[in-house]
C-alpha cells in the first residue's frame, strides 16, 4: 500500500484531481481508495471511502465551542489528530493498492500546524509521497509562481516525504501557455529571464533570491501538467508516482 497526500492552495483543484484519479486508477485496475480529510467540505465531486466528517464536522464544532468559521476550523485541524488511529486502521481495513487522501482546503491548517507531520507521519507505516498542486492560471504570473515554488518548498521541509509537483487545472489555459510554464519549471533560466522581464524593484529582486535560495536546497520542481477535468496528465502522474514508490511497476501487479 502507499499514501498519496495532494495538497495545494485553496482552490487549487485538489478534490476534483483526488476524484478524477482515483476513478482513473481503477478503470486501470488498480485498487484504489479515497480519504476526505477535509471536515468543513459541503460537497465532494466523490464519494470517499473515509470521510473525517463522520466524526468531526465544522458545524459541530462551531456549536460545540461557540467558535466562527476559522477558529474552528483551526481546532479541527487538532482534532482529527486524535482520530489518526482509528482513520489509520480503516485504511488498512481497506486494503487498497493506493490511498488518495484529500487534504484540507485551506492548506495551512495540514501543512503548517503540529497536527499535519503528525497524521501524515502516524496515519500508517506505509510508504508515502505528496503531490502538491501548482495552479496552472494563479501560477501563470511569475511572481505567483515564484511564490508557489516557496511554498511547495516549504511544505516539503515539513513533511520530507517524496514530492512530486502538479501543474492543475491546465485545461483552463492555452496550450502554450501552460507549457511555458512547465519551461519554467525545467528550466531555471528561463524562469529568471521571465522574472527580469516581467518583475520590477523589490518584486523582482525578492523573486530572484527565493529561486536561488530554493535551486540551493536542491529540490525539483518539473512540473506534471494535469487537468481533473479531461484527464490530461494523469497517466505521466501515475508513472511517475510509481517510480518513486514502487520501482516503477505498478500499484497493483
Amino acid at each position: 500500500m502507499v499514501i498519496i497526500f495532494i495538497i495545494g492552495t485553496a482552490g487549487s483543484g485538489k478534490s476534483l484531481l483526488t476524484a478524477s484519479f482515483n476513478e482513473w486508477l481503477k478503470v486501470g485496475k488498480q485498487k484504489a481508495a479515497t480519504v476526505n480529510l477535509d471536515p468543513g467540505v459541503l460537497n465532494l465531486p466523490y464519494v470517499p471511502d473515509i470521510d473525517i466528517r463522520d466524526y468531526i464536522t465544522l458545524n459541530r464544532i462551531m456549536d460545540e465551542y461557540g467558535l466562527g468559521p476559522n477558529g474552528a476550523l483551526v481546532l479541527a485541524a487538532d482534532l482529527i489528530a486524535e482520530e489518526t488511529e482509528r482513520i489509520g486502521g480503516e485504511i488498512e481495513d481497506l486494503q487498497s493498492d493506493v490511498v488518495l487522501v484529500d487534504t484540507p482546503g485551506q492548506m495551512e491548517l495540514f501543512a503548517f500546524r503540529a497536527s499535519g507531520p503528525y497524521i501524515a507521519n502516524e496515519l500508517t507505516k506505509e510508504q508515502k509521497a505528496i503531490v502538491y498542486l501548482f495552479d496552472a492560471v494563479f501560477s501563470f504570473n511569475p511572481l505567483n509562481y515564484v511564490s508557489n515554488m516557496f511554498l511547495s518548498a516549504a511544505v516539503y521541509n515539513r513533511f520530507f516525504f517524496p514530492q512530486l509537483h502538479v501543474l492543475s487545472k491546465c485545461d483552463l489555459l492555452p496550450p502554450e501557455e501552460a507549457n511555458r510554464i512547465v519551461d519554467w519549471s525545467a528550466d531555471p533560466e528561463a524562469l529568471e529571464l521571465v522574472i527580469e522581464e516581467k518583475l520590477s524593484g523589490t518584486r523582482r529582486l525578492l523573486s530572484r533570491d527565493m529561486i536561488h535560495a530554493i535551486y540551493r536546497l536542491g529540490l525539483e520542481f518539473q512540473l506534471i501538467p494535469v487537468s481533473g477535468k479531461t484527464n490530461q496528465g494523469l497517466i505521466n502522474l501515475s508513472s511517475a508516482l510509481e517510480r518513486i514508490l514502487v520501482g516503477g511497476e505498478k500499484f497493483t501487479l
